[in-house]
């Protein structure tokens, strides 16, 4: 989706510029997991300027300017983020916006997640809700940015349309995004600093220092191998001599003679030999690496050679980086390992940095004798069919069933439909029904909470009309809540592994299996087809008393039909698929790389709170 506002991003080393003499507000950002352009802030961007400017093809330290991005620096040249603890890399931007824009002001608009905490909204939202604020609409609605949230600004919430969920959001003043005019001239050097005097004494910059000299020993390391005992290299054959980095006194990281390898031009094709490194052969289409002198960072094939293949495809002089790879078990350290390959794939040679671990997802096979059923669970499955809702009477009595009428009314508003109540709703007009008038005030029996009647009534003709209320306030539910999640079945055993974290326990397994179908009268578009992609999933728990309580509440979870509902995925952005309902779920087995893994000590906590969110509690649980 085209952002409003937004700058084309052109150019050969993957940066964008405005147009010429235009002015524009600077918003860097790094792509999530999830496929979502998150914004770097105010102050980090400046400093990401700052940098540019002094060499486009620089080196940007994070830790510089915010403590808690000491892991990570940024590749100008191939518009990488690098985090040199694990290794990640994920792509950057820079992406421009109008000088009036929310970037430009320095306003954040940021919703309260569960931990209590504020994120901040990607920057195409947050200039969409500054855009609405300022011409002082109501409301907002973000389902043409694919997201099915309404904004409420008068009383500064977020709902979520599908489930009802409601979160507060804010919106605060701070640093404003650098302002840029024209294009900015491209540098002559990388990385950044080659210049600059006495470099910094930060613990980053340190390092940086460090893998110099690292470089340099490993050169020598191997001109010495390489050379002693050797024969020179015969003139059909010549090598290039590759002298000492200097990459901090202004010189290029290696500097070469002016010979060819194996007599081909200035693009090499890199052989891997079969025997020592003196005698190099072709590699097959799919290992080859050319060298052009530019940085390989970002090229798959780079990245993707094994450790073992990358060497032996080095000639001779080339020198390797000793990197099994970057969890620890090489013999370079994995951060001192991680800068010393950027610099060298900046030089355009051949190494290989390793991704990030891979998530461990599911246990080690198990035969079906080991699954076993969960102590004090009746029975291994649950079906839902395609009518499990409990239909109430008509709309007027479930209202009247929750509520006792007010007398006397307070001048305050309907947090519905954002009328006083002292005056009539407003659903008069939209809405006829007997025995309840517009100007009647009502107050929910356990929480208190007053709303017109008529505006009670609307509000549960637009959900599922199974019975039940939740006051949009406080989110107390009145009745039995349940859900339209489609058919489909789910399963539970234990099975004969522990769970990070919990090494006495055995793992209680959860499958969930929903089939593709058509939505019903109760669903987003009625009569369309929904996916359902990922299924069956895997879920897990440990196998103690709590684990086996929470299993008990998502039992009852689904019977209610609450687990899933079909909407919009935040992963990928598809429509009309099945996707979670606000109840978290464990999916990965044996770590914790994604966050929705183990060890995680509050996830049983928070679960039995999300759960409780939405109506089931230990009260409900079926003796």
């Amino acid at each position: 989706m085209a952002r409003p506002n937004s700058g084309v991003l052109v150019s050969g080393n993957g940066l964008g510029y405005p147009p010429q003499n235009t002015a524009r507000v600077v918003v860097w950002e790094w792509l999530n997991e999830h496929g979502r352009w998150r914004p770097y802030g105010a102050a980090v961007c400046h400093h990401i300027e700052n940098v540019l400017k002094g060499d486009a093809r620089g080196t940007v330290v994070l830790g510089q300017v915010d403590a808690q991005l000491a892991p990570y620096i940024i590749d100008l040249q191939s518009m990488h983020q690098f985090r040199q603890d694990t290794g990640t890399m994920r792509p950057v931007q820079r992406n421009f916006y109008e000088p009036s824009s929310a970037p430009g002001k320095g306003v954040v608009w940021e919703w309260e997640n569960d931990n209590g905490t504020w994120t901040p909204y990607d920057m195409e939202i947050c200039v969409t809700i500054q855009n609405a604020y300022e011409k002082q609409h109501p409301w907002l609605d973000l389902s043409s940015l694919g997201f099915c949230y309404l904004i409420d600004f008068n009383s500064m919430a977020q709902t979520n349309r599908q489930s009802q969920r409601r979160r507060r959001l804010r919106r605060r003043m701070d640093l404003a995004y650098p302002l840029t005019v024209g294009s900015i001239p491209k540098s002559q050097s990388w990385p950044v600093g080659a210049s600059s005097g006495q470099p910094c004494s930060c613990q980053q910059c340190i390092l940086v220092h460090s893998t110099r000299a690292a470089s340099n020993a490993i050169l020598a390391s191997q001109r010495r191998k390489v050379y002693s005992g050797a024969n020179p290299p015969s003139s059909g054959n010549q090598i290039s001599t590759v002298r000492q980095s200097n990459t901090f006194a202004g010189a290029p990281l290696w500097s070469s003679g002016s010979g060819t390898m194996g007599g081909t031009s200035s693009s090499e094709r890199v052989g891997s030999g079969s025997g020592s490194a003196h005698s190099p052969a072709d590699l097959p289409a799919a290992h080859s690496l050319t060298i052009n002198g530019q940085n390989n960072l970002n090229r798959p094939g780079t990245q993707r050679v094994s450790m073992g293949t990358a060497r032996g495809a080095i000639p001779p002089g080339v020198p390797a980086l000793p990197v099994k790879n970057l969890t620890g078990s090489g013999p370079v350290h994995p951060a001192l390992a991680g800068m010393t390959g950027i610099l060298m794939c900046a030089a355009g040679l051949p190494v290989c940095l390793t991704r990030a671990p891979k998530p461990i997802l599911h246990p080690p096979p198990i035969n079906k004798s080991d699954m076993k059923p969960v102590p004090g669970v009746n029975g291994i499955r649950r079906k839902t069919k395609k009518k499990h809702l409990r239909r109430g009477k008509n709309p007027e009595d479930v209202v009247r069933r929750y509520t006792e009428k007010i007398k006397i009314i307070p001048d305050e508003d309907c947090t519905i439909c954002m009328e006083r109540l002292v005056t009539s709703s407003g659903y008069d007009g939209l809405l006829n029904h007997k025995g309840i008038k517009a100007e009647l005030v009502g107050k929910l029996g356990k929480c208190g909470h007053m709303y017109h009647l008529l505006c009670l009534v609307a509000m549960y003709n637009n959900g599922n009309k199974d019975g039940s209320l939740q006051c949009p306030t406080c989110k107390a539910i009145y009745g039995e809540k349940t859900g339209t999640q489609p058919p489909g079945k789910m399963e539970y055993h234990v099975i004969p592994h522990s769970l990070p974290g919990y090494p006495e326990s055995k793992t209680i397994r959860i499958v969930y299996d929903i089939p593709a179908g058509i939505q019903t009268t109760e669903h987003p578009n009625p009569g369309k087809k929904f996916s359902a992609r990922g299924f069956p999933r895997h879920c897990y728990l440990p196998d103690n008393e709590k684990g086996r309580k929470v299993l008990r509440l998502l039992i009852t979870a689904w019977d209610r039909r609450l687990i899933f509902t079909i909407g919009t995925s935040s992963t990928t952005g598809e429509s009309d698929t099945v996707v979670w309902n606000e109840i978290h779920h464990k999916t990965e087995f044996g770590s914790n790389l994604t966050g929705h893994g183990y060890p995680d000590p509050n996830y049983l906590d928070n679960v039995l709170a999300e759960l409780s969110a939405q109506g089931v509690a230990e009260e409900n649980l079926k003796e």
